[in-house]
């Protein structure tokens, strides 16, 4: 390899130590000074990071002695690799041999020596390991230092270990020590997944009040954080507040702004944020313009959503594919079928191809307005461009033909998925289960059998249906006695089982004359219900979970 470059060298043998091909490595490692090369730090930190990997701890000792051998000077980077190449593959002596060799005098300080160890750890991956060895290294009474710590914080982060980074955080703070601003940035990201937004958001005044540089990806993750836990006074309040400290938004951050508001149907608030986001010299892109179309389009406001589209084309902005499928299902739930066909021929001619999101909009669409024939053309369209139906476009046959009471083409659906390969989930067996609850006795009991042969999990869903059912079918008596049962097993009721409770007692409270149904359907409904009620008390969640619930439901019901 005359005239190769000492880079050239490098990248080389990192590649044949990446493949495991140390004898490779080493001898394109030993040719470095016959092609004019003398091997640096740089080239024996990979060829040792190559033999510890490939778990050869003698080789990668010999290489660092070598080392010294040759006055080259190891870097932290040195001592990271055999520190966690001793730790995870060499003896425990030999570790106290590297440990007591690194504390020679005049070799490095004791906290140094400490920072280099648990960084060590953390790049092999040895994470509870480095948070003992920092333990241990407090209990020794030496000086902890912020390296440590951002550290374990950083690789606890990256880990997707959030409540082990925070725990750490939270020792870091009472030695009197604050992280770095990217570890706060990690910890603020990691909180904000926990949903410990107010932790999350006492960081970020902590880091502004240090006067550290704040990354505005963490901002933009904590107020998405409190628009995905429905807390948009929250979310006004972080944005308000930022602002009023000097820290002023980007266009990340005013993209997730203007999308959360629209996701809740603030579409004037989030139209006034759009507008300022235009004056600040940002850029609307493509994301933002569909987060409005989208929400105008889930309000009602289809002409707007429109407008908008033709908007972002004046622009520049070419609607992409997640622009086209929203304006093709805010047609369809307008039942304005023609128009959503009619985009959808048409979008070959805008250079886009259809997806699977495009083909269900469409299909669900017609089967909502019972339009078998034009749910068939594009289930046939779907086949013929390659499409294969997933448990989406099932679920929404199946949904239609339920709800049309076609419950024996809803049989044959259920038969050619699963002869399909696909795999039913909980919205599938609750759809089907609501289409029983209503058909004929005979066929209901093949169909439940069906279901339990195909392991069928009741969820809230599944008890909610049935407690619908026994209000709808004239039964609220049976609506409050399964709520009860349901209640003993601390069962997790949601808000739409408080409304059900009480829909039930006003019916009993009213006596409202709704016909009965056959006591052969009666008894049916309540197999199905106790099939519910065991598999939810033989899979009970923690007790008292749900006790919140529970007295709104006692207050709401029973007081009536």
């Amino acid at each position: 390899m005359v005239g190769t470059s000492l880079v050239t060298f490098g990248t080389v043998i990192n590649a044949f130590c990446n493949q495991g091909n140390m004898i490779e490595a080493r001898k394109l490692f030993d040719g470095m000074k016959e092609a004019g090369h003398f091997p640096n730090v740089i080239s024996y930190n990979t060829l040792m990071n190559g033999y510890v990997k490939a778990r050869d701890i003698g080789q990668a000792n010999m290489l660092y002695e070598e080392m010294k051998n040759k006055a080259i000077a190891p870097d932290c980077t040195t001592f990271n690799i055999l520190v966690a190449g001793h730790y995870r593959y060499g003896r425990e002596e030999d570790t106290d041999r590297l440990l007591r060799d690194l504390s020679q005098p005049g070799s490095l300080p004791v906290t140094s020596l400490y920072n280099i160890c648990v960084s060590g750890l953390c790049w092999a991956g040895w994470l509870d390991e480095a948070m003992k060895f920092l333990e241990d290294m407090l209990e020794k009474g030496i000086t902890p230092t912020v390296v440590a710590f951002n550290s374990i914080i950083a690789a606890y982060s990256k880990a997707g270990l959030e409540e082990k980074a925070y725990e750490a955080y939270i020792m870091m703070v009472k030695f009197g020590l604050f992280p770095s601003s990217l570890t706060c940035s990690s910890l603020i990201m990691g909180l904000s997944k926990l949903w410990k937004l107010q932790e999350a958001r006492d960081l970020l005044y902590e880091m502004i009040e240090k006067g550290l540089p704040i990354n505005k990806a963490a901002f933009t993750q904590l107020l998405d954080g409190y628009f995905r836990m429905g807390n948009v006074a929250g979310a006004y309040s972080l944005w308000n507040e930022m602002k009023g400290r000097g820290i002023h938004p980007d266009a990340v951050a005013f993209s997730a702004f203007i999308n959360g508001l629209s996701i809740v149907g603030l579409l004037e608030e989030a139209y006034d944020v759009f507008l300022q986001m235009s004056e600040k010299g940002f850029v609307p892109n493509n994301f933002v313009y569909n987060s409005l179309i989208r929400g105008f389009c889930n309000s009602g406001r289809l002409q707007e959503a429109l407008m908008l589209e033709r908007e972002m084309a004046r622009k520049g902005l070419l609607p992409d594919i997640f622009t086209t499928n929203i304006i093709i299902n805010g047609l369809c739930k307008e039942g304005k079928m023609r128009s959503a066909s009619d985009l959808f021929r048409n979008m070959h001619h805008t250079g886009l191809i259809p997806d699977i999101i495009t083909y269900n909009t469409l299909i669900d669409g017609y089967c909502k307005a019972f339009d078998t024939v034009g749910t068939d053309e594009v289930v046939n369209k779907m086949h013929a461009t390659g499409w294969d139906p997933d448990i989406t476009t099932y679920n929404i046959r199946l949904h239609g033909l339920c709800t049309g009471r076609k419950m024996s083409r809803a049989v044959m659906m259920l038969e050619e998925l699963i002869s399909a390969g696909v795999v039913p989930d909980t919205v599938t067996y609750n759809t089907v289960m609501n289409g029983v609850c209503t058909d004929i006795l005979e066929r209901a009991m093949i169909v439940t059998a069906k279901l339990l042969k195909m392991a069928f999990v009741p969820n809230v869903v599944t008890a909610n249906l049935l407690l619908s059912h026994f209000c709808k079918q004239g039964m609220p008596e049976k609506t409050i006695m399964w709520g009860q049962k349901l209640n003993e097993i601390s069962f997790g009721f949601d808000e739409i089982s408080i409304k059900l409770m009480d829909r039930a007692y006003r019916n009993i409270q009213h006596n409202f004359d709704v016909p009965k149904p056959p006591p052969e359907k009666s008894l049916f409904l309540d197999f199905l219900m106790y099939i519910t009620y065991d598999y939810l008390s033989r899979n009970s969640p923690q007790k008292n979970a749900n006790q919140g619930s529970l007295k709104r439901m006692e207050i709401g019901c029973g007081g009536s």
